[in-house]
């Protein structure tokens, strides 16, 4: 199993970002998926999640209106749209397998002035 993170970068407040997650190993189709994210010093938290069929969505409270999760089942892909970022977004952000131990490298969302 491999998921492989990318998208992460620099933004200034309001900006926006696509995060996506490249999946192998596994039949993507079967598994709903998970982001989630760390800032420093805090606890790993989720972002949201996706259904194995991409119709069922669910949102942090803290992202809710501003973040969008979407799946490519043709792709093996899952992806993060992050608008109107705020400061307090800046964290390493994660694709995780939902029922599943397996996490990817992460990529880096910094926003800043």
């Amino acid at each position: 199993v491999q998921l492989v993170e990318s998208g992460g970068g620099l933004v200034q407040p309001g900006g926006s970002l696509r995060l996506s997650c490249a999946a192998s190993g596994f039949t993507f189709r079967n598994y709903g998926m998970r982001w989630y994210r760390q800032a420093p010093g805090k606890e790993r938290e989720l972002v949201g999640i996706i259904s194995n069929t991409g119709v069922i969505t669910n949102y942090a409270d803290s992202v809710k209106g501003r973040f969008t999760i979407s799946r490519d089942n043709g792709k093996n892909t899952v992806d993060l749209q992050m608008n109107s970022l705020k400061p307090e977004d800046t964290a390493v952000y994660y694709c995780k397998i939902t029922s599943m131990a397996y996490w990817g490298q992460g990529t880096q969302v910094t926003v800043s002035s």
